[in-house]
């Protein structure tokens, strides 16, 4: 495992993916203590500034891992199982796919980026500072009275990350499947799920599927299978 750490750069997702590229090996790591033009998921900005965590990792996909997708799984799991080092809290949970929530305001954000057999993992955390969104709650860790070093969740999490890694190559999706549920939020929580072409559904979580897509309980009792939305707790 290895740690790269620069003063500023415009997105940690970018440089990793050129990294990548360049031969970089699995596990590396690369943190900026700045981050002028972050990306979230569906091309959204992430506002990073310093004191709070941007990181990116990679990932050298093998013939016989599960599907890639899933390592956004494996991220949130581990990222769930970090912070909880530093904020030990029954209302830290996972919203699907892969955020993390306090008492139902973000923390932190997730975005896993392909080339090929290379998946960056962009880990962003606001640990100093969250912005005021007009769509969603957010949060950080300074908010709840917690004051944490980027460096030192860092280091949390890469453990875990590598930890869960080897559980994902090692047990296949189910291990990772089961400890995703176990830190969300529970079964019967009402959502508001809004699909990339703009549909929206309401209705209860009831788990996820062998893949890890989510399920929605209608009102009608129809369970419906979401592969890609934009989920909100209501």
């Amino acid at each position: 495992m290895t740690i790269r750490t620069v003063a500023e750069t415009a997105s940690t997702n970018t440089d990793m993916l050129l990294l990548a590229r360049q031969g970089v090996e699995e596990g590396t790591w690369l943190r900026a203590e700045r981050q002028t033009a972050g990306r979230g998921r569906q091309g959204r900005a992430w506002v990073a500034p310093a004191g709070n965590l941007s990181a990116s990792m990679l990932v050298r996909l093998r013939p016989s891992d599960p599907a890639a997708a899933s390592l956004a799984l494996v991220a949130a799991v581990a990222l769930h199982e970090a912070v909880s080092v530093v904020l030990p809290s029954n209302s830290l949970r996972l919203k699907w796919p892969n955020d993390l929530m306090i008492h139902g305001a973000k923390l932190s954000g997730i975005l896993l980026e392909r080339s090929e057999d290379a998946v960056v993992i962009g880990v962003g955390v606001n640990l100093k500072h969250h912005p005021d969104l007009p769509d969603r709650p957010t949060t950080s860790l300074a908010a709840q009275g917690v004051i944490v070093a980027p460096d030192t969740v860092l280091d949390i999490l890469t453990e875990s990350v590598a930890r869960w890694l080897a559980r994902w190559r090692g047990e296949g999706l189910s291990a990772i499947r089961a400890a995703w549920l176990a830190a969300a939020h529970p079964v019967g929580t009402a959502l508001d799920v809004r699909a990339p072409d703009g549909a929206a559904l309401e209705g209860l979580f009831d788990g996820l599927d062998a893949d890890g897509a989510l399920i929605l309980r209608l009102a009608s009792g129809q369970r419906h299978v979401i592969h890609a939305a934009d989920v909100f707790l209501l």
